[in-house]
């Protein structure tokens, strides 16, 4: 195994033990980026064979950070446990890492790690899996339900096909469109059957929210509740405003001065700049990641490349002249290099 795979599977666990008191595999190798949030929610509702078949990376290289992990926690103490991973499917089938299906590197993937200082009931709250919401569909185009050739507005899509919500036992329960964050928990809590309703966003290559899809009687008791302590819940969103405000402030100070040590030359401001931009709170970037919040060495310099292929390079102008990104970045590979060997003194 490398020291330095080593090193970056310890900085993310560290970030994830402390925030979550739990870390997975799939954890690690998702902050790695060897997993996207797309490929990973794909695999959960039964779309995806096997996870390495998607990976980013050969199969063996995934084995070799779940490795990693379980070295590193074995050293740390951390409890081990089993987790099942089910499907979003109806009958909750087991999902599978590997094509191969080797019994040895399931188990490795099947292994979580636990803080050993929590409580025996704290414990069994972190390391409780759930299986993956089910989801129905925003129906994008005509479609036909395959089971009793009907349609509607949602779908469910089950083995590639669409089922309509009668088929797939959903059709006593009513729309909650999302909003009310408040009103979709305590909904979702009490209604016995639920599914997520989703709509594929084309430009962001992912599925977005749109509601949810709850019991009636549990989304009235959920409105009544709602309106009795309306006032109070208000007052505490104000509160968490202003804390995650003051936290994403010290993160993203803690992120520049890491950029300012890898990158002596830089200067301060616009070491500034690029955490900020990076560490934007719900951005989806790199300094959002499990490895940018614990400020690894690779998650960082990803980030400062960003900066210089759309501030230092005529990347922008070429994909807007229509250039294949693929090939826009190839053609700026030597400049970026140049800038970063500029930048590290």
């Amino acid at each position: 195994m490398s020291a330095r795979l080593d090193r970056r599977v310890a900085a993310i666990a560290e970030e994830l033990v402390r925030h979550k008191k739990v870390v997975t595999p799939l954890d690690v190798v998702t902050g790695l980026g060897w997993l996207s949030g797309r490929v990973v929610q794909s695999w959960e509702l039964g779309k995806t064979p096997s996870l390495d078949a998607v990976a980013a990376v050969p199969a063996e290289r995934l084995a070799e950070a779940a490795s990693c992990l379980a070295k590193w926690a074995s050293n740390r103490g951390l409890l081990q446990s089993e987790v099942e991973y089910l499907s979003g499917t109806r009958d909750r089938r087991a999902l599978r890492f590997t094509a191969s299906g080797d019994a040895a590197v399931e188990r490795l993937f099947t292994t979580q790690w636990t803080d050993p200082t929590l409580s025996a009931e704290r414990r069994a709250r972190v390391t409780a899996q759930k299986a993956p919401e089910l989801m129905v569909l925003v129906a994008e185009r005509p479609w036909y339900c395959s089971q009793c050739r009907e349609t509607g507005e949602f779908h469910f899509v089950e083995d590639e096909l669409p089922v309509c919500l009668d088929c797939a036992d959903f059709g006593h329960l009513v729309f909650l469109p999302s909003g009310d964050a408040a009103l979709t928990r305590r909904a979702r809590k009490g209604s016995g059957l639920a599914a997520v309703v989703a709509r594929w966003n084309r430009s962001r290559k992912r599925y977005e929210r749109r509601g949810l899809l709850v019991e009636r009687a549990a989304l009235e008791a959920a409105e009544a509740s709602c309106l009795v302590d309306e006032e109070a819940r208000e007052r505490r969103r104000v509160r968490d405003r202003e804390r995650r405000a003051v936290q994403d402030v010290e993160f993203q100070a803690a992120f520049a001065e890491r950029i300012g040590e890898l990158f002596p030359a830089l200067a301060v401001e616009r070491a500034r700049a690029i955490a900020e931009h990076a560490g934007t709170r719900s951005s989806g970037r790199v300094g959002r990641s499990a490895a940018g919040r614990a400020l690894d060495e690779h998650a960082v310099t990803l980030a400062v490349v960003a900066a210089i292929r759309h501030e230092e390079t005529e990347y922008d102008s070429m994909l807007m002249a229509g250039v294949a990104r693929a090939e826009a970045r190839e053609r700026i590979r030597e400049e970026i290099d140049r800038v970063l060997a500029l930048w590290r003194g």
